[in-house]
């Protein structure tokens, strides 16, 4: 009954991975895709876009504002009284009334604020461009795990593989001498179920595989369906930089994290400049010119249209920024002071980070050739315990110890394999160059 479900599970296996389309990728073209498909990227990139309009509409504040007025009314008669409200006398009025209003102005000086406001929203268009790059660095790192995982898991799928292969040979080999007389049928037992643990650690390791190739599809937007093979050929041809740490620390300097908190200070700077400029007055040009009809202020009225025009020089200052700006600027400057110490705070977060990646790239080298050493003599413990054993001159908890000890250390090799690949890969994350 077992060999009957395995043997279903398998044909379905087979029908759902023959029905899937495959599809190799490279680190290169999965970047490529995710900049091109993701909604995060779209995202920020429509807020670089407005940013960079607000940087247009901040700038308009230069120019001259006209404004033009058109009123047209009706005039009731009027009536005309003593000041105790007798003798009250009747009066015609011209019942058709109108006015046209024409203005033009044009700052000369407004303390500095327009300018500073236009650098403000430069600033934001800055930060909004540098929020982008930290996004995509995040986001890279993210499809970049979940790519060393899904290569991971296709080494681990392969060693199991191998091993069910190898198993299922040692359970020949085992009935063979049991029909000899020379073997236990509890020994055929314990391979058995060593086999039945390996298949479900295949099961195990495709189901993951089938939850992380979601995830990559979805966000650099492709099927579900298609199946992502991690190009290993151009996986292990990847350079990895034998670089000092200084090098390193160096290059962290550029980071998007970094260029963040220096936008944030410069923000902060350009909020203090906004505040001082309500202290200071504001002229501007100003140009009017007033078509009004009838003339109501003669008496009789005047059925007539009248026209004047004027221009000046404007001038007006707040008397209440005096004391109320003193307050707004202490606020401004414990504003910026927060942002300097968050900018160190974070230089030092991202040398810490740098130094911790360095270190473990370093172990992680020493891991891999540690453990190719343990994998050859996991090979040779196995083939030796395996001919001993059908010498009879050892157990069968022996080659099971020998088989186990040989999955583990090929395991753990594939890890390690990637495990540089992935420190390497977060010092550039780090430092702001994925």
């Amino acid at each position: 009954m077992n060999k009957r479900l395995i043997a279903s599970i398998g044909i379905l296996s087979f029908f759902m991975y023959t029905a899937a389309q495959e599809r190799v990728l490279s680190i290169d073209e999965l970047f490529q895709l995710a900049d091109q498909n993701s909604k995060s990227i779209q995202l920020h990139e429509l807020a670089i876009n407005e940013s960079a309009q607000a940087v247009k509409v901040a700038k308009d504040a230069k120019l001259p504002s006209i404004n033009a007025q058109l009123e047209l009314n009706y005039i009731g008669d009027g009536c005309m009284t003593d000041r105790n409200f007798s003798n009250g006398v009747h009066a015609d009025m011209p019942h058709f009334g109108n006015t046209f209003v024409l203005k033009a102005s044009q700052v000369i000086y407004a303390g500095g604020s327009i300018n500073a406001n236009i650098q403000k929203a430069k600033l934001q268009h800055q930060l909004s461009q540098q929020t982008y790059y930290n996004n995509q660095q995040d986001l890279r790192f993210m499809l970049l795990g979940y790519y060393l995982d899904l290569f991971q898991l296709r080494n681990q799928q392969t060693v199991y593989e191998k091993n069910i292969e190898q198993t299922r040979l040692l359970v020949k080999d085992m009935r063979a001498a049991y029909e000899q007389g020379t073997a236990l049928k509890s020994d055929i037992t314990r391979y058995e179920l060593q086999l039945q643990n390996l298949q479900l650690g295949l099961t195990s390791t495709v189901n993951k595989l089938n939850v992380l190739n979601h995830k990559l599809t979805t966000t650099i937007g492709l099927e579900p369906t298609v199946h992502i093979v991690p190009d290993s050929t151009a996986l292990f041809q990847i350079n990895v930089d034998k670089r000092q740490e200084i090098s390193w620390m160096e290059d962290s300097q550029e980071s998007p994290t970094l260029q963040q908190a220096q936008t944030a200070i410069k923000l902060s700077h350009n909020q203090q400049e906004l505040v001082r400029s309500e202290r200071r007055p504001h002229i501007s040009l100003t140009a009017t010119n007033d078509f009004t009809g009838p003339i109501l202020v003669e008496v009789p009225p005047l059925n007539n249209n009248f026209t004047y025009w004027f221009a000046g020089v404007g001038i007006s200052y707040n008397l209440d920024a005096l004391f109320k700006t003193k307050k707004k600027l202490r606020q401004a400057r414990i504003a910026t002071s927060k942002a300097e110490k968050n900018y160190e705070l974070a230089k030092e977060e991202i040398e810490n980070n740098v130094h911790e990646a360095y270190v473990n790239l370093n172990e992680a080298y020493v891991r891999l050739h540690t453990q190719q050493k343990s994998v050859q003599l996991a090979h040779e413990n196995f083939r030796i315990v395996r001919q001993r054993y059908l010498n009879g001159l050892s157990l069968i908890t022996d080659m099971l110890d020998a088989s186990n000890m040989q999955l583990d250390m090929e395991l753990q090799l594939a890890n390690y394999q990637i495990g540089i690949l992935y420190q390497y890969y977060l010092l550039k994350k780090i430092t702001g160059t994925l």
